[in-house]
Protein backbone atom coordinates (compact mmCIF):
# COMPACT_ATOMS: atom_id res chain seq x y z
CA UNK A 1 0.00 0.00 0.00
CA UNK A 2 2.89 2.23 0.77
CA UNK A 3 4.20 1.55 -2.67
CA UNK A 4 0.82 2.30 -4.16
CA UNK A 5 0.43 5.47 -2.19
CA UNK A 6 3.85 6.65 -3.15
CA UNK A 7 3.08 7.05 -6.84
CA UNK A 8 -0.25 8.62 -5.95
CA UNK A 9 1.47 11.02 -3.67
CA UNK A 10 4.06 11.72 -6.29
CA UNK A 11 1.38 12.22 -8.87
CA UNK A 12 -0.65 14.40 -6.56
CA UNK A 13 2.31 16.53 -5.68
CA UNK A 14 3.26 16.88 -9.31
CA UNK A 15 -0.31 17.82 -10.14
CA UNK A 16 -0.31 20.52 -7.53
CA UNK A 17 2.98 21.87 -8.77
CA UNK A 18 1.74 21.83 -12.33
CA UNK A 19 -1.40 23.70 -11.33
CA UNK A 20 0.67 26.26 -9.51
CA UNK A 21 2.84 26.77 -12.55
CA UNK A 22 -0.22 27.05 -14.77
CA UNK A 23 -1.80 29.54 -12.39
CA UNK A 24 1.37 31.61 -12.36
CA UNK A 25 1.54 31.60 -16.12
CA UNK A 26 -2.13 32.58 -16.30
CA UNK A 27 -1.60 35.46 -13.91
CA UNK A 28 1.46 36.60 -15.90
CA UNK A 29 -0.51 36.44 -19.16
CA UNK A 30 -3.37 38.35 -17.55
CA UNK A 31 -1.01 41.06 -16.37
CA UNK A 32 0.54 41.26 -19.84
CA UNK A 33 -2.88 41.61 -21.46
CA UNK A 34 -3.84 44.28 -18.93
CA UNK A 35 -0.60 46.13 -19.61
CA UNK A 36 -1.18 45.92 -23.38
CA UNK A 37 -4.74 47.20 -22.99
CA UNK A 38 -3.42 50.07 -20.85
CA UNK A 39 -0.98 51.00 -23.61
CA UNK A 40 -3.69 50.80 -26.28
CA UNK A 41 -6.35 52.63 -24.29
CA UNK A 42 -5.15 56.21 -25.00
CA UNK A 43 -5.48 55.43 -28.70
CA UNK A 44 -8.54 53.18 -28.75
CA UNK A 45 -10.31 55.14 -26.02
CA UNK A 46 -9.70 58.42 -27.81
CA UNK A 47 -10.85 56.91 -31.12
CA UNK A 48 -14.05 55.64 -29.53
CA UNK A 49 -14.64 59.01 -27.90
CA UNK A 50 -14.16 60.83 -31.21
CA UNK A 51 -16.43 58.39 -33.02
CA UNK A 52 -19.13 58.82 -30.36
CA UNK A 53 -18.94 62.62 -30.61
CA UNK A 54 -18.95 62.80 -34.42
CA UNK A 55 -21.79 60.26 -34.77
CA UNK A 56 -24.10 61.74 -32.09
CA UNK A 57 -27.67 62.92 -32.70
CA UNK A 58 -28.19 60.91 -35.88
CA UNK A 59 -24.98 62.07 -37.59
CA UNK A 60 -23.73 58.49 -37.75
CA UNK A 61 -26.84 57.21 -39.52
CA UNK A 62 -26.99 60.09 -42.02
CA UNK A 63 -23.29 59.96 -42.91
CA UNK A 64 -22.50 63.41 -41.50
CA UNK A 65 -20.22 61.81 -38.89
CA UNK A 66 -17.99 60.37 -41.62
CA UNK A 67 -17.84 63.77 -43.33
CA UNK A 68 -16.76 65.36 -40.03
CA UNK A 69 -13.97 62.79 -39.75
CA UNK A 70 -12.97 63.34 -43.38
CA UNK A 71 -12.79 67.10 -42.83
CA UNK A 72 -10.63 66.52 -39.75
CA UNK A 73 -8.25 64.46 -41.90
CA UNK A 74 -8.23 67.25 -44.48
CA UNK A 75 -7.33 69.87 -41.87
CA UNK A 76 -4.55 67.73 -40.39
CA UNK A 77 -2.98 67.09 -43.81
CA UNK A 78 -3.16 70.73 -44.86
CA UNK A 79 -1.44 71.95 -41.69
CA UNK A 80 1.40 69.45 -42.25
CA UNK A 81 2.03 70.87 -45.72
CA UNK A 82 1.72 74.44 -44.43
CA UNK A 83 4.39 73.81 -41.77
CA UNK A 84 6.77 72.32 -44.33
CA UNK A 85 6.30 75.15 -46.86
CA UNK A 86 6.49 77.88 -44.22
CA UNK A 87 9.83 76.60 -42.98
CA UNK A 88 11.17 76.44 -46.56
CA UNK A 89 9.77 79.61 -48.10
CA UNK A 90 9.46 81.84 -45.04
CA UNK A 91 11.52 81.03 -41.95
CA UNK A 92 14.71 79.69 -43.52
CA UNK A 93 15.88 83.00 -45.05
CA UNK A 94 16.14 86.70 -44.04
CA UNK A 95 12.96 88.78 -44.14
CA UNK A 96 13.71 90.62 -47.40
CA UNK A 97 14.53 87.40 -49.23
CA UNK A 98 11.55 85.66 -47.63
CA UNK A 99 9.27 88.40 -48.87
CA UNK A 100 10.58 87.94 -52.39
CA UNK A 101 10.05 84.19 -52.13
CA UNK A 102 6.51 84.56 -50.85
CA UNK A 103 5.76 87.12 -53.56
CA UNK A 104 7.02 84.62 -56.14
CA UNK A 105 4.97 81.90 -54.46
CA UNK A 106 1.84 84.07 -54.67
CA UNK A 107 2.52 85.03 -58.28
CA UNK A 108 3.06 81.45 -59.43
CA UNK A 109 0.35 79.80 -57.35
CA UNK A 110 -2.30 82.37 -56.50
CA UNK A 111 -2.56 84.00 -59.92
CA UNK A 112 -3.37 80.74 -61.76
CA UNK A 113 -5.66 79.75 -58.91
CA UNK A 114 -7.59 83.01 -59.30
CA UNK A 115 -8.22 82.03 -62.93
CA UNK A 116 -9.09 78.42 -62.03
CA UNK A 117 -11.32 79.16 -59.03
CA UNK A 118 -14.35 80.43 -61.01
CA UNK A 119 -14.25 77.20 -63.02
CA UNK A 120 -14.29 74.85 -60.02
CA UNK A 121 -17.88 75.49 -58.91
CA UNK A 122 -19.52 75.31 -62.36
CA UNK A 123 -17.40 72.28 -63.26
CA UNK A 124 -18.58 70.43 -60.16
CA UNK A 125 -22.16 71.43 -61.03
CA UNK A 126 -21.72 69.38 -64.22
CA UNK A 127 -20.42 66.27 -62.45
CA UNK A 128 -22.62 65.97 -59.35
CA UNK A 129 -22.59 62.17 -59.60
CA UNK A 130 -18.85 62.10 -58.84
CA UNK A 131 -18.62 64.03 -55.57
CA UNK A 132 -17.08 61.18 -53.58
CA UNK A 133 -14.60 60.57 -56.40
CA UNK A 134 -13.87 64.32 -56.55
CA UNK A 135 -13.11 64.46 -52.82
CA UNK A 136 -10.99 61.30 -53.05
CA UNK A 137 -9.18 62.77 -56.07
CA UNK A 138 -8.42 65.98 -54.16
CA UNK A 139 -7.00 63.90 -51.30
CA UNK A 140 -4.95 61.62 -53.56
CA UNK A 141 -3.58 64.56 -55.57
CA UNK A 142 -2.31 66.19 -52.39
CA UNK A 143 -0.81 62.91 -51.20
CA UNK A 144 1.22 62.56 -54.42
CA UNK A 145 2.15 66.25 -54.49
CA UNK A 146 3.38 65.98 -50.90
CA UNK A 147 5.93 63.43 -52.14
CA UNK A 148 6.96 65.82 -54.93
CA UNK A 149 7.32 68.63 -52.39
CA UNK A 150 9.41 66.40 -50.11
CA UNK A 151 12.13 66.44 -52.75
CA UNK A 152 11.65 70.10 -53.68
CA UNK A 153 12.09 71.39 -50.12
CA UNK A 154 15.57 69.84 -50.07
CA UNK A 155 16.75 70.87 -53.54
CA UNK A 156 14.87 74.17 -53.71
CA UNK A 157 13.91 73.28 -57.29
CA UNK A 158 11.37 75.16 -59.36
CA UNK A 159 8.96 72.21 -59.05
CA UNK A 160 8.15 73.54 -55.57
CA UNK A 161 5.84 76.19 -57.02
CA UNK A 162 3.69 74.17 -59.47
CA UNK A 163 3.41 71.44 -56.82
CA UNK A 164 2.28 74.05 -54.28
CA UNK A 165 -0.25 75.34 -56.83
CA UNK A 166 -1.59 71.82 -57.25
CA UNK A 167 -1.96 71.43 -53.49
CA UNK A 168 -3.77 74.78 -53.27
CA UNK A 169 -6.19 73.99 -56.10
CA UNK A 170 -6.90 70.49 -54.73
CA UNK A 171 -7.50 71.90 -51.24
CA UNK A 172 -9.92 74.55 -52.49
CA UNK A 173 -11.69 72.04 -54.76
CA UNK A 174 -12.22 69.81 -51.74
CA UNK A 175 -13.67 72.79 -49.85
CA UNK A 176 -16.14 73.54 -52.63
CA UNK A 177 -17.28 69.90 -52.87
CA UNK A 178 -17.55 69.60 -49.10
CA UNK A 179 -19.85 72.64 -49.01
CA UNK A 180 -22.05 71.02 -51.64
CA UNK A 181 -22.12 67.66 -49.81
CA UNK A 182 -23.27 68.85 -46.37
CA UNK A 183 -26.93 69.47 -47.36
CA UNK A 184 -27.12 65.86 -48.58
CA UNK A 185 -26.09 64.45 -45.18
CA UNK A 186 -28.33 66.37 -42.77
CA UNK A 187 -29.80 64.18 -40.00
CA UNK A 188 -33.50 64.66 -39.14
CA UNK A 189 -34.22 68.00 -37.43
CA UNK A 190 -30.65 69.14 -38.09
CA UNK A 191 -30.04 72.64 -39.45
CA UNK A 192 -27.31 73.44 -41.94
CA UNK A 193 -25.77 75.82 -39.41
CA UNK A 194 -25.48 73.07 -36.81
CA UNK A 195 -24.08 70.61 -39.37
CA UNK A 196 -21.53 73.08 -40.75
CA UNK A 197 -20.48 74.13 -37.25
CA UNK A 198 -19.76 70.49 -36.37
CA UNK A 199 -17.77 69.96 -39.56
CA UNK A 200 -15.80 73.18 -39.05
CA UNK A 201 -15.12 72.45 -35.38
CA UNK A 202 -13.87 68.97 -36.29
CA UNK A 203 -11.41 70.50 -38.73
CA UNK A 204 -10.22 73.08 -36.20
CA UNK A 205 -9.63 70.48 -33.51
CA UNK A 206 -7.70 68.26 -35.92
CA UNK A 207 -5.59 71.23 -37.00
CA UNK A 208 -4.80 72.03 -33.37
CA UNK A 209 -3.70 68.44 -32.73
CA UNK A 210 -1.72 68.09 -35.97
CA UNK A 211 0.16 71.41 -35.66
CA UNK A 212 2.47 70.37 -32.78
CA UNK A 213 2.92 66.94 -34.38
CA UNK A 214 3.97 68.65 -37.61
CA UNK A 215 6.35 70.92 -35.70
CA UNK A 216 7.91 67.84 -34.09
CA UNK A 217 8.33 66.17 -37.48
CA UNK A 218 9.84 69.38 -38.83
CA UNK A 219 12.51 69.15 -36.13
CA UNK A 220 13.52 65.79 -37.62
CA UNK A 221 13.90 67.32 -41.08
CA UNK A 222 11.96 69.37 -43.65
CA UNK A 223 10.74 66.25 -45.45
CA UNK A 224 9.04 64.59 -42.49
CA UNK A 225 5.90 66.78 -42.27
CA UNK A 226 5.34 66.06 -45.96
CA UNK A 227 5.69 62.32 -45.36
CA UNK A 228 3.11 62.75 -42.60
CA UNK A 229 0.83 64.64 -45.01
CA UNK A 230 1.19 61.80 -47.54
CA UNK A 231 -0.01 59.21 -45.02
CA UNK A 232 -2.89 61.43 -43.85
CA UNK A 233 -4.15 62.18 -47.36
CA UNK A 234 -3.97 58.52 -48.41
CA UNK A 235 -6.20 57.77 -45.42
CA UNK A 236 -8.50 60.59 -46.56
CA UNK A 237 -8.69 59.10 -50.05
CA UNK A 238 -9.98 55.83 -48.62
CA UNK A 239 -12.31 57.59 -46.18
CA UNK A 240 -13.91 59.60 -49.02
CA UNK A 241 -15.42 56.45 -50.50
CA UNK A 242 -16.98 55.49 -47.16
CA UNK A 243 -19.42 58.41 -47.46
CA UNK A 244 -23.00 57.35 -48.30
CA UNK A 245 -23.91 56.84 -51.95
CA UNK A 246 -26.53 59.60 -51.70
CA UNK A 247 -23.65 62.10 -51.78
CA UNK A 248 -23.31 61.31 -55.48
CA UNK A 249 -27.01 61.66 -56.20
CA UNK A 250 -28.08 64.77 -58.07
CA UNK A 251 -31.79 63.97 -57.82
CA UNK A 252 -33.81 67.14 -57.35
CA UNK A 253 -30.89 69.50 -57.92
CA UNK A 254 -30.27 72.29 -60.40
CA UNK A 255 -27.90 75.22 -60.84
CA UNK A 256 -28.04 78.35 -58.71
CA UNK A 257 -27.39 81.80 -60.16
CA UNK A 258 -25.69 84.27 -57.81
CA UNK A 259 -27.94 87.23 -58.58
CA UNK A 260 -30.24 89.08 -56.21
CA UNK A 261 -33.36 88.89 -58.36
CA UNK A 262 -34.52 88.55 -61.94
CA UNK A 263 -33.74 92.21 -62.68
CA UNK A 264 -30.05 91.58 -62.05
CA UNK A 265 -29.66 88.56 -64.30
CA UNK A 266 -27.37 89.13 -67.26
CA UNK A 267 -26.35 87.48 -70.47
CA UNK A 268 -28.16 84.35 -71.63
CA UNK A 269 -30.31 84.29 -68.47
CA UNK A 270 -31.79 87.76 -69.01
CA UNK A 271 -34.87 86.36 -70.70
CA UNK A 272 -37.30 83.97 -69.01
CA UNK A 273 -35.89 80.47 -68.95
CA UNK A 274 -37.72 77.39 -70.13
CA UNK A 275 -36.18 75.31 -67.31
CA UNK A 276 -37.92 76.21 -64.02
CA UNK A 277 -34.94 74.92 -62.00
CA UNK A 278 -32.71 77.94 -62.61
CA UNK A 279 -33.42 80.47 -59.87
CA UNK A 280 -31.78 83.47 -58.28
CA UNK A 281 -30.65 83.25 -54.66
CA UNK A 282 -32.30 86.32 -53.13
CA UNK A 283 -31.16 89.74 -51.94
CA UNK A 284 -30.32 88.67 -48.37
CA UNK A 285 -28.04 85.89 -49.60
CA UNK A 286 -26.18 88.10 -52.06
CA UNK A 287 -25.60 90.82 -49.44
CA UNK A 288 -24.47 88.25 -46.88
CA UNK A 289 -22.15 86.72 -49.47
CA UNK A 290 -20.65 90.14 -50.25
CA UNK A 291 -19.87 90.94 -46.63
CA UNK A 292 -18.50 87.42 -46.09
CA UNK A 293 -16.22 88.01 -49.07
CA UNK A 294 -14.93 91.17 -47.36
CA UNK A 295 -14.29 89.19 -44.16
CA UNK A 296 -12.48 86.44 -46.06
CA UNK A 297 -10.43 89.06 -47.95
CA UNK A 298 -9.41 90.53 -44.58
CA UNK A 299 -8.42 87.05 -43.34
CA UNK A 300 -6.12 86.51 -46.31
CA UNK A 301 -4.65 89.99 -45.86
CA UNK A 302 -3.94 89.48 -42.15
CA UNK A 303 -2.25 86.12 -42.70
CA UNK A 304 0.35 87.46 -45.11
CA UNK A 305 0.75 90.97 -43.76
CA UNK A 306 1.14 89.93 -40.12
CA UNK A 307 3.49 87.10 -41.06
CA UNK A 308 6.08 89.65 -42.21
CA UNK A 309 5.18 92.42 -39.80
CA UNK A 310 5.69 90.18 -36.76
CA UNK A 311 9.02 88.97 -38.12
CA UNK A 312 10.24 92.56 -38.04
CA UNK A 313 8.32 93.67 -34.94
CA UNK A 314 7.49 90.63 -32.76
CA UNK A 315 5.32 90.77 -29.67
CA UNK A 316 7.08 92.21 -26.62
CA UNK A 317 9.63 89.80 -25.22
CA UNK A 318 8.90 87.08 -27.80
CA UNK A 319 10.64 85.74 -30.88
CA UNK A 320 9.14 86.10 -34.34
CA UNK A 321 8.08 82.43 -34.47
CA UNK A 322 6.45 82.59 -31.03
CA UNK A 323 4.69 85.86 -31.93
CA UNK A 324 3.25 84.33 -35.10
CA UNK A 325 2.20 81.26 -33.15
CA UNK A 326 0.42 83.35 -30.52
CA UNK A 327 -1.49 85.33 -33.15
CA UNK A 328 -2.39 82.10 -34.98
CA UNK A 329 -3.65 80.56 -31.74
CA UNK A 330 -5.71 83.69 -31.03
CA UNK A 331 -7.30 83.46 -34.48
CA UNK A 332 -7.96 79.74 -34.05
CA UNK A 333 -9.56 80.20 -30.64
CA UNK A 334 -11.71 83.02 -32.03
CA UNK A 335 -12.78 80.83 -34.93
CA UNK A 336 -13.69 77.93 -32.65
CA UNK A 337 -15.62 80.26 -30.33
CA UNK A 338 -17.50 81.75 -33.29
CA UNK A 339 -18.41 78.26 -34.49
CA UNK A 340 -19.69 77.30 -31.03
CA UNK A 341 -21.71 80.51 -30.67
CA UNK A 342 -23.17 80.02 -34.17
CA UNK A 343 -24.38 76.54 -33.26
CA UNK A 344 -25.86 77.86 -30.00
CA UNK A 345 -27.74 80.72 -31.70
CA UNK A 346 -29.44 78.19 -34.05
CA UNK A 347 -29.90 80.48 -37.08
CA UNK A 348 -31.68 83.24 -35.15
CA UNK A 349 -31.78 86.53 -37.13
CA UNK A 350 -28.75 85.74 -39.36
CA UNK A 351 -28.80 89.19 -41.01
CA UNK A 352 -28.58 90.93 -37.63
CA UNK A 353 -25.78 88.58 -36.53
CA UNK A 354 -23.72 89.38 -39.64
CA UNK A 355 -24.21 93.14 -39.29
CA UNK A 356 -23.32 93.03 -35.58
CA UNK A 357 -20.19 90.86 -35.71
CA UNK A 358 -18.77 92.77 -38.67
CA UNK A 359 -19.44 96.09 -36.91
CA UNK A 360 -17.49 94.79 -33.89
CA UNK A 361 -14.65 93.59 -36.13
CA UNK A 362 -14.58 96.95 -37.92
CA UNK A 363 -14.41 98.79 -34.59
CA UNK A 364 -11.43 96.66 -33.49
CA UNK A 365 -9.69 97.21 -36.85
CA UNK A 366 -10.17 101.00 -36.59
CA UNK A 367 -8.87 100.94 -32.99
CA UNK A 368 -5.81 98.95 -34.11
CA UNK A 369 -5.18 101.50 -36.87
CA UNK A 370 -5.46 104.48 -34.51
CA UNK A 371 -3.54 102.98 -31.58
CA UNK A 372 -1.37 100.38 -33.22
CA UNK A 373 0.18 97.85 -30.87
CA UNK A 374 1.05 94.17 -30.86
CA UNK A 375 -1.72 93.49 -28.33
CA UNK A 376 -4.37 95.10 -30.54
CA UNK A 377 -3.09 93.10 -33.52
CA UNK A 378 -3.60 89.88 -31.55
CA UNK A 379 -7.07 91.08 -30.52
CA UNK A 380 -7.92 91.80 -34.16
CA UNK A 381 -6.78 88.29 -35.17
CA UNK A 382 -9.05 86.74 -32.51
CA UNK A 383 -12.05 88.91 -33.44
CA UNK A 384 -11.45 88.26 -37.15
CA UNK A 385 -11.51 84.49 -36.54
CA UNK A 386 -14.70 84.84 -34.48
CA UNK A 387 -16.42 87.03 -37.07
CA UNK A 388 -15.41 84.82 -39.99
CA UNK A 389 -16.88 81.70 -38.38
CA UNK A 390 -20.10 83.31 -37.18
CA UNK A 391 -20.74 85.27 -40.40
CA UNK A 392 -20.17 82.13 -42.54
CA UNK A 393 -22.63 80.11 -40.43
CA UNK A 394 -25.15 82.94 -40.77
CA UNK A 395 -24.67 82.86 -44.55
CA UNK A 396 -25.35 79.12 -44.43
CA UNK A 397 -28.55 79.82 -42.50
CA UNK A 398 -29.70 82.34 -45.12
CA UNK A 399 -28.99 79.89 -47.94
CA UNK A 400 -31.03 77.25 -46.15
CA UNK A 401 -33.86 79.72 -45.51
CA UNK A 402 -34.05 81.62 -48.81
CA UNK A 403 -32.65 79.32 -51.49
CA UNK A 404 -34.95 76.57 -52.81
CA UNK A 405 -33.75 73.06 -52.09
CA UNK A 406 -33.57 72.41 -55.83
CA UNK A 407 -30.54 74.69 -56.19
CA UNK A 408 -29.23 74.80 -52.60
CA UNK A 409 -26.30 72.46 -53.19
CA UNK A 410 -25.14 74.49 -56.20
CA UNK A 411 -25.49 77.74 -54.21
CA UNK A 412 -23.18 76.37 -51.51
CA UNK A 413 -20.55 75.31 -54.04
CA UNK A 414 -20.54 78.61 -55.95
CA UNK A 415 -20.57 80.79 -52.84
CA UNK A 416 -17.60 78.89 -51.41
CA UNK A 417 -15.68 79.42 -54.66
CA UNK A 418 -16.28 83.18 -54.45
CA UNK A 419 -15.09 83.27 -50.84
CA UNK A 420 -11.90 81.42 -51.78
CA UNK A 421 -11.17 84.01 -54.47
CA UNK A 422 -11.69 86.81 -51.94
CA UNK A 423 -9.09 85.17 -49.65
CA UNK A 424 -6.61 85.08 -52.55
CA UNK A 425 -7.17 88.78 -53.24
CA UNK A 426 -6.59 89.65 -49.59
CA UNK A 427 -3.37 87.66 -49.55
CA UNK A 428 -2.09 89.52 -52.60
CA UNK A 429 -2.80 92.89 -50.96
CA UNK A 430 -1.04 91.74 -47.78
CA UNK A 431 2.16 90.77 -49.57
CA UNK A 432 2.26 93.95 -51.69
CA UNK A 433 1.75 96.44 -48.85
CA UNK A 434 4.73 98.10 -47.09
CA UNK A 435 5.42 96.77 -43.59
CA UNK A 436 3.87 99.67 -41.73
CA UNK A 437 1.54 98.58 -38.93
CA UNK A 438 -0.69 101.65 -38.93
CA UNK A 439 -1.01 101.57 -42.73
CA UNK A 440 -1.79 97.86 -42.69
CA UNK A 441 -4.53 98.17 -40.08
CA UNK A 442 -5.97 101.14 -41.97
CA UNK A 443 -6.18 99.06 -45.13
CA UNK A 444 -7.75 96.21 -43.12
CA UNK A 445 -10.39 98.58 -41.76
CA UNK A 446 -11.05 99.99 -45.24
CA UNK A 447 -11.58 96.52 -46.76
CA UNK A 448 -14.02 95.60 -44.01
CA UNK A 449 -15.82 98.95 -44.13
CA UNK A 450 -16.35 98.63 -47.89
CA UNK A 451 -18.07 95.27 -47.45
CA UNK A 452 -20.08 96.31 -44.40
CA UNK A 453 -21.31 99.74 -45.53
CA UNK A 454 -22.50 98.47 -48.92
CA UNK A 455 -24.55 95.64 -47.40
CA UNK A 456 -25.78 96.79 -43.98
CA UNK A 457 -28.90 98.51 -45.33
CA UNK A 458 -29.98 95.56 -47.43
CA UNK A 459 -29.36 93.05 -44.63
CA UNK A 460 -31.28 95.07 -42.03
CA UNK A 461 -34.08 95.60 -44.55
CA UNK A 462 -34.28 91.86 -45.10
CA UNK A 463 -34.33 91.28 -41.33
CA UNK A 464 -37.21 93.76 -40.88
CA UNK A 465 -39.25 91.86 -43.48
CA UNK A 466 -38.52 88.55 -41.82
CA UNK A 467 -36.56 87.32 -44.80
CA UNK A 468 -39.64 87.25 -47.01
CA UNK A 469 -38.72 87.61 -50.67
CA UNK A 470 -40.80 87.43 -53.79
CA UNK A 471 -40.78 84.21 -55.82
CA UNK A 472 -37.45 83.61 -57.55
CA UNK A 473 -38.39 81.16 -60.27
CA UNK A 474 -36.92 82.47 -63.48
Amino acid sequence: MATARSPQGATGTGGVKGNNRGGGAGRTGGRLRSFTRALHFPVTGTARGIRKATHAHGAGESGLGKLIELHAVNGAGDVMITIALASTVFFSVPTDEARGRVALYLAITMAPFTLLAPVIGPLLDRVPHGRRAAMAGAMLARALLALVLSGAVITGGIELYPAALGVLVASKAYGVVRSAVVPRLLPPRFSLVKANSRVTLGGLLATGVAAPVGAGLQALGPRWPLYGAFVIFVAGTVLSFTLPHKVDSAKGEDTALLAADEAHLHGPHRKPLKRPGLRTVGIAVTHALAVNAAIRCLAGFLIFFLAFLLREHPLAGQSAAVSLGMVAVAAGVGNALGTAVGAWLKSRAPEVIIVTVVAIELAVAVTAALFFSAFLVACLAAVAGFAQALAKLSLDALIQRDVPELVRTSAFARSETLLQMAWVLGGAIGIALPLNGTLGMTVAAAVLAAGWLTTVRGLLGSARHGGRTRPRVA
